[in-house]
């Protein structure tokens, strides 16, 4: 069986484009991976291969990503898909990993709650309540790997929150991976849980291609463009 195999879902970037790496995202509780069609879409219009998988499917993902033959190699993960995204790093280290979202630290796997308390965006409120929107394999439990194992990352994150997220506090998501080593913590102001789907959603894939184009080049701690004091 091929890498290319293992996907469910598969966007690359158009033929004139040259591939600038390869994303595999891992998707969130009861997700299926038309949630992540638009995402997938945009990160491939810059130059990435984005891979989508549901949350059960973790370790395929994981395959994917090792064969994809190109690099930077990034893990992505929303919700419960987080969890296993840093479980996956802190197991077999990536070049990066980006978390949106990080589950409930009750660790509930069965929803990722009501779709209004998700995301305000009307257009992905609509995919939400699509049948091909579940996951046709119920999602494991997941927990977030311990603080040992994440002060222990060699791969550097970054972390998409929602400030208003009403499931997982943006204060609870902050305090638990503020031991990582190399993070990058941003907030959708005012956002919600899906923050990779929210309203806020353009500048959320905005913030992600400066991040994957810093990866790429000197290191993510090494500005590519930066404000200059007027």
């Amino acid at each position: 069986m091929t890498a290319t195999s293992l996907a469910p879902a598969l966007w690359e970037p158009p033929a004139a484009v040259r591939v600038r790496g390869a994303l595999a995202v891992i998707a969130g509780a009861g997700e299926g991976v038309r949630v992540y069609e638009r995402f997938g879409k945009r990160l491939s219009s810059d130059g990435y291969t984005v891979a989508v998988f549901e949350t059960a499917q973790a370790t395929d993902a994981a395959t994917w990503l090792a064969d994809a033959g190109v690099e930077p190699r990034v893990v992505v993960g929303s919700d419960l898909g987080a969890a296993a995204a840093l479980r996956l790093a802190a197991e077999s280290p990536v070049d990066g990993v980006i978390v949106a979202g990080l589950p409930s630290p009750s660790g509930a796997a069965e929803d990722a709650g009501t779709p209004e308390a998700r995301t305000a965006c009307p257009v992905h409120l609509g995919v939400l309540g699509e049948a091909g929107a579940r996951a046709t394999t119920p999602a494991p439990h997941i927990d977030l790997p311990g603080a040992e194992a994440l002060a222990a990352l060699t791969s550097p994150v970054l972390a998409v929150h929602g400030g208003a997220d009403p499931l997982t506090p943006l204060a609870a998501a902050r305090e638990a991976l503020a031991v990582v080593p190399t993070l990058e913590f941003v907030e959708t102001v005012g956002g919600l849980h899906d923050a990779l789907n929210d309203q806020s959603h353009r500048s959320v894939a905005t913030t992600i291609v400066l991040w994957l184009e810093r990866l790429r080049g000197a290191g993510v701690e090494a500005p590519i463009v930066r404000e200059v004091a007027a």
